[in-house]
C-alpha cells in the first residue's frame, strides 16, 4: 500500500472500480459527509456544470487542474474521514500543525517514522481566533505514524485527552468553516 498526503492509504494494485450507479459505498459516504456541511455551514457541494473551481472526488487520486479529494476504497470511505478530506479541500491544515500547537501538544519526533515526519511540521496558520481543538476531525491520533507503538503526539497538560476522532466535525471545525467562508 502507498500513503498519499499522510492521510490516504492506496493499494499498490491498479483499482479499476467504477461507480456506475448510486449504490457505491464511497459515493454514499461522500454524500452523507457533505450533508453535514450543508446542515451546519454555508458550504454547498453541488454537481459541477461549468464551474472553474471544483472538487473531483475519486477513489484514487491523480494530479490535475482540479482539487482532488482522494478516497481509497479501503480505509477512507467513512463519514469523518470524508469530512477530514473535504476540510483539506476547503483549505484547512491538520490541527496538530497549527502555528501555536506547542502550547497544546508535544510532538514526539523520536517515535515518528522518519519518512512521515513532514506530516507533523508546523504551518504558518491563521487560526481564525479559535482555540486549539483536541476534538477536531483534523487532528491526528496519538500514535499516528509511530515506529515503535509509542505516542507521536501527546496532549498537554493532560496526556489523557482524546485526539484523532473521525466521527464528525467538531463544534470548532464548524465555527472555523463558517468564519473562513463568511457564513
Amino acid at each position: 500500500e502507498l500513503l498519499l498526503e499522510g492521510d490516504i492509504v492506496l493499494p499498490r494494485t491498479r483499482n479499476a472500480l467504477v461507480c456506475a450507479n448510486n449504490n457505491c459505498f464511497w459515493k454514499k459516504s461522500s454524500t452523507g459527509a457533505m450533508a453535514t456541511f450543508h446542515s451546519k455551514t454555508c458550504i454547498r457541494f453541488v454537481d459541477r456544470s461549468t464551474e472553474i473551481d471544483y472538487l473531483s472526488i475519486e477513489n484514487r487520486g491523480r494530479t490535475g487542474g482540479k482539487q482532488v479529494v482522494s478516497l481509497s476504497t479501503r480505509g477512507c470511505v467513512y463519514h469523518g474521514i470524508v469530512q477530514h478530506e473535504l476540510n483539506h479541500a476547503l483549505g484547512f491544515y491538520h490541527e496538530h500543525t497549527r502555528s501555536d500547537r506547542d502550547s497544546y501538544v508535544t510532538i514526539n519526533w523520536q517515535n515518528i517514522d522518519p519518512t512521515m515526519q513532514y506530516n507533523f511540521n508546523k504551518e504558518n496558520t491563521n487560526n481564525l481566533n479559535t482555540p486549539y481543538d483536541y476534538s477536531s476531525v483534523m487532528h491526528y491520533g496519538k500514535t499516528a505514524f509511530t515506529i515503535n507503538g509509542l505516542n507521536t503526539i501527546t496532549p498537554i497538560p493532560d496526556a489523557s485527552v482524546q485526539i484523532g476522532q473521525r466521527v464528525d466535525l467538531s463544534v470548532i471545525d464548524i465555527q472555523r468553516i463558517n468564519t473562513l467562508y463568511n457564513c
